[in-house]
């Protein structure tokens, strides 16, 4: 039996499906970590950044690195704990499991507080506090090339009516904020603030008004 074929048995038995499993999640994880926080973290740099462009690079990397990272970390311990769960009931997987699972990797590896764990928490917490909010009637317009398409689940988005009121209260709360209680702002967002907000009324002459912020 050659390597290759003995190979393709391993990764289409059922016995070793679950184990496989945690192993792509680990690799997807990571994929995404680096498709979602390099480009921001290259905008960020560019037009936050302070120092050279050797320290911006190892900014970029640190932050690229990291994220890339904690997902990878983060998609093997969720799906390692529900496998643990699944086999201590009988192999069935119970509705709790999910959170169970969620609560330890999240603990484990977004614990720590830092600059990229706090990011991706509030990102979390936002799309869990808008999932409150009632839905509409129907589901969002997936196109057949959407990742969405094929799944038996198909979102659907807020009914517009409780969204509008939701996202004006974001705004209102967010301005708010900024205004009297700037320090509470996590730092990314903040910087975006103020280089809209406040260093848009300072300048010199026309240069900075329109080709250099100062």
């Amino acid at each position: 039996m050659s390597t290759s074929h003995l190979i393709n048995q391993i990764i289409h038995n059922p016995a070793f499906h679950d184990y496989i499993a945690i192993l792509k999640g680990a690799r997807n994880g990571f994929v995404y970590g680096v498709k979602v926080r390099f480009p921001h973290a290259l905008v960020m740099s560019t037009l936050f950044g302070r120092g050279d462009w050797k320290q911006r690079l190892r900014t970029i990397y640190k932050a690229t690195r990291q994220h890339a990272l904690n997902l990878a970390k983060f998609v093997t311990i969720y799906k390692t704990f529900l496998l643990i769960q699944k086999k201590f009931n009988g192999g069935k997987e119970r509705s709790v499991d999910t959170f169970v699972a969620g609560l330890l990797g999240g603990y484990l590896v977004f614990g720590e507080r830092n600059a990229v764990n706090e990011q991706i928490v509030l990102y979390v917490v936002s799309r869990v506090v808008a999932s409150f909010l009632p839905r509409a009637s129907s589901p969002y317009h997936t196109t057949s090339q959407s990742m969405a398409a094929g799944s038996p689940v198909k979102p659907v988005p807020p009914d517009s009516r409780y969204f509008t009121v939701f996202a004006a209260l974001a705004w209102g709360a967010v301005m708010w904020l900024f205004r009297h209680r700037g320090e509470t702002i996590q730092p990314g967002m903040f910087n975006s603030m103020k280089y809209l907000y406040r260093d848009s009324e300072v300048w010199k002459d026309l240069k900075t008004i329109f080709w250099h912020n100062t």
